[in-house]
């Protein structure tokens, strides 16, 4: 059967903890912080290297799009060489993924040549004309309100000040601010509208940004990148910390203990706010140099929270996953936005959760999740990546619950399913022996 992620889809058995787990994750790099290092390099002003980047569908694609318009982009082991050059146009696929559609279509204002871009079919459904309006008003061509769209540039655009609604999505202002130095007069933002999610990823972009040697004087509604070069130079990627929550949870849900190798003492990964919620979830946590440590309660009992998500909406799935298993009632609050991700999470997690036994109510902004008794039964992914690992929480506690296409965790983590299978059968083996 095809999957809507591209590929062949294939359902999972979720693996059942029998006893609390014992183990140390090592995980690959950040998607957000790897595409993000693509863009910067792939307009830089010498070459770069990107030390562990993410190998994943969703880098995949942002390496094939830069390549299609003429970027250097060879891959030497755990190093990505990155060579900029002269942009022309293209046919670029994002897939389904959002960092890409929104984080390319500027780059491609300064092609000389018309870019095409196109997606999934359910990317088409996702949100973008937020980010084409943007780039008619900075002179850009553009065919189209959503994807499929194609842009063409006169010539470099001037820049000017703009002001959008990002409210669907941070990876507007992000996408902006990425090429907004190479504008001949660099580009103002300006965010008027409902709140902005996600303000720690924008937050990501500006830190990056500012490291490659980009002026930026910023707020959190508005932002002035200044025009000029961006340095070339070498990116060392840091773990995904949105990936390791799965894992962190792992040791609440089991009662047992769960590290996650080279875990920074200091990051903007929005992921790393997973500790604190663990933590008032009822896991402790051990955080040191160089890893991080969760150690769930004995009996594995997991409270209930009442939570704003909306700086934190990737964590989502996870948090909703452990709050069914939770002893006390969860609200999880600010997340409309994600009806606009690769599903509406929203709805999908409460269809989800309710046709597994769950009490789970879908607010405007968010969802109510009561303790109910859970049973097995198919856990409907929908193309979802986050919805993979969610499943896979569940199946912890949960007997016979089927992931129904475990191949869209390839979007973000590729080879999930065997690293959980082998952190259940050394884990346990481990605490047993």
């Amino acid at each position: 059967m095809v999957s809507i992620m591209g590929g062949m889809s294939e359902s999972w058995s979720a693996p059942r903890a029998t006893s609390p787990i014992t183990w140390a994750q090592h995980l690959p790099g950040s998607k957000s912080i790897t595409n993000r290092a693509f863009i910067i390099t792939a307009l830089a002003d010498s070459p770069s290297v990107l030390r562990r980047p993410l190998a994943s569908r969703d880098t995949d694609l942002m390496a094939a799009a830069l390549k299609a318009m003429g970027v250097g982009i060879d891959t030497h082991g755990a190093e990505v060489h990155v060579t900029p050059a002269p942009l022309h146009g293209a046919e670029i696929d994002c897939g389904l993924a959002g960092t890409v559609m929104r984080f390319i279509p500027p780059v491609a204002a300064l092609a000389d040549g018309p870019v095409t871009i196109d997606g999934d079919d359910q990317a088409r459904q996702r949100p973008l004309k937020v980010m084409l309006d943007a780039l008619r008003e900075l002179g850009v061509e553009v065919e189209g309100d959503g994807l499929p769209a194609t842009l063409s540039s006169p010539g470099v655009p001037a820049g000017r000040e703009i002001t959008i609604d990002a409210s669907q999505s941070s990876q507007f202002v992000s996408g902006l601010l990425l090429s907004g130095a190479r504008f001949t007069n660099g580009l103002t933002l300006r965010h008027e509208g409902g709140a902005l999610p996600s303000l720690p990823h924008v937050e990501m972009t500006v830190g990056m940004l500012r490291a490659a040697g980009v002026t930026i004087d910023s707020d959190d509604t508005s932002w002035t990148v200044h025009p000029g070069p961006i340095k070339g130079g070498t990116w060392n990627i840091e773990p995904d910390l949105t990936n390791a929550a799965p894992f962190l949870a792992a040791a609440a849900v089991t009662g047992g203990r769960v590290t996650i190798k080279d875990y920074p003492a200091s990051t903007r990964q929005p992921g790393d706010r997973f500790r604190h919620i663990l933590m008032d979830m009822g896991a402790t946590i051990n955080q040191e140099p160089t890893f991080c440590t969760a150690l769930g309660a004995a009996d594995g009992q997991l409270h209930g929270i009442d939570i704003d998500m909306s700086d934190i909406g990737e964590l989502v799935p996870t948090v909703a996953a452990l709050a069914a298993l939770a002893d006390s009632p969860t609200r999880i609050r600010g997340v409309a936005h994600l009806r606009g991700h690769e599903t509406d999470r929203l709805n999908a997690l409460a269809t989800n959760l309710n046709s597994l036994g769950g009490d789970v109510t879908e607010e405007a902004d968010g969802l109510t999740i009561n303790p109910a008794r859970l049973h097995g039964g198919t856990w409907q992914v929908y193309g979802d990546h986050r919805m993979v690992t969610a499943g896979a929480i569940l199946g912890l506690r949960v007997e016979d619950v089927v992931v129904d296409d475990v191949a869209a965790v390839s979007k973000t983590i590729p080879g999930f399913d065997r690293m959980w299978q082998t952190m259940l059968d050394e884990g346990m083996q481990e605490r047993n022996g």
